[in-house]
């Protein structure tokens, strides 16, 4: 008999929804290409024009505005270039907040040395009044250089949420624009782009029941066009993103985010499942700390350490009782590395390196809680009892 097992890592990849297999799969049977004229050609243009009002709708734009790509890295690298904060201007600068993803922390693709990074509260958020003051003394030294601001709406290690409206407000005001990471927000909180104030935002589709490697660029309306492809050649995508469409990947990500749409009423279930999660994890161990405890979160997100526990090992050890969860961080190896978001925001050492991440979702049931919290309570027990020996 296979062993149950508990997946809880949906901020890692959401299983992916059953509609969405099956409109998948349908998709893939389709011939014709999109940019093609015959009748077969327009089939599938009518169903990647569907699935773009579908993720329209998750984002609150119009279809206009969002741009298919790769996945959300690629959203967040084509977003973050020179021309995107002023025109044709290289000497551009580029803010980003210490907790981002790599694809935003590296500048995407400004020059390093014009890449400043923003700090965070020790609850992971960012301060907007020092953020205030470090964009006022930018723009006093520099009156004429352009910039642009990048800012998660949820990080996905904590699930604290950023104060995005407020940021935009203030990035505004001092005449820069801001791009907005919108991948681990999409379908746990309301997105709408007007609302947020973000001249930019990213998502992806398998954070939400979507297939992987398909995501969107979305533009506001106050950015007309985007001023620098980073793929260029055919018309595709408004002349905007060159390359044949991904169009099963495309299709799929369109019923994801209608499904997403969908299913935000329902996060208050997630909320009660997590926050039993967290009150039955610190009654085995009072000694676990959950971190941005005290800051709005994603209602599906927990991260929580014991001084003295490795991540990898916890990873490992929940793993075989049956259970998928996720240390902070993960490189490409799968080998797990200190969170940077962690150190960002002064997590001891001590205490960053033993922090595992766990994720509900669509398909998260009590069953599930009830098989983390008793792989956690033998887990913990044996770490205490190796602690008692030593």
């Amino acid at each position: 008999m296979s062993q149950e097992r508990a997946y809880l890592d949906h901020n890692a990849s959401a299983p992916i929804l059953p509609e969405v297999r099956e409109g998948v799969a349908r998709a893939l049977a389709l011939g014709g290409n999109p940019s093609s004229v015959h009748a077969e050609g327009r089939g599938v243009r009518a169903l990647l024009d569907r699935a773009r009002q579908q993720v329209a709708d998750l984002a609150g734009v119009d279809p206009g505005q969002v741009i298919f790509t790769s996945g959300g890295t690629e959203a967040n690298v084509t977003a973050l270039a020179p021309a995107h904060a002023g025109i044709a201007n290289d000497a551009a600068h580029c803010f980003v907040s210490a907790i981002e993803h790599p694809s935003v922390l590296g500048g995407g693709r400004f020059p390093a040395e014009r890449v400043s990074i923003l700090s965070v509260s020790s609850d992971g958020v960012i301060d907007c009044t020092q953020l205030r003051a470090d964009l006022t003394a930018f723009v006093t030294a520099s009156p004429d250089t352009p910039f642009l601001v990048a800012v998660m709406a949820a990080n996905n290690e904590t699930g604290a949420l950023q104060p995005v409206a407020e940021i935009a407000s203030i990035v505004h005001e001092l005449g820069g624009k801001l791009h907005c990471d919108g991948v681990q927000a999409a379908g746990k909180i309301p997105l709408d782009l007007d609302a947020l104030g973000a001249d930019m935002m990213s998502l992806s589709a398998h954070k939400i029941g979507g297939p992987q490697g398909v995501g969107a660029l979305v533009l506001g309306r106050s950015l007309a066009q985007l001023n620098d492809r980073l793929i260029s050649g055919g018309g595709q995508e408004h002349r905007w993103r060159a390359g044949t469409e991904n169009v099963s990947g495309i299709i799929g990500f369109g019923i994801a985010a209608d499904a997403a749409v969908k299913a935000l009423a329902r996060t208050s279930n997630l909320q009660d499942m997590r926050d039993r999660l967290e009150t039955e994890v610190m009654a085995i161990a009072p000694d676990a700390v959950v971190i941005a405890q005290t800051v709005e979160r994603l209602a599906n997100t927990m991260c929580f350490a014991v001084d003295g526990m490795s991540a990898e090992n916890l990873v490992i050890a929940f793993d075989l009782a049956g259970v998928a969860v996720s240390a902070g961080a993960a490189c490409s190896s799968g080998k797990v590395e200190r969170s940077h978001v962690l150190e960002a925001m002064g997590v001891e050492a001590a205490l960053a390196n033993g922090a595992v991440r766990v994720s509900l979702g669509h398909d998260t049931s009590d069953r599930d809680i009830e098989l983390f919290l008793t792989a956690w309570r033998d887990i913990h027990a044996r770490f205490v009892a190796r602690r008692q020996a030593a």
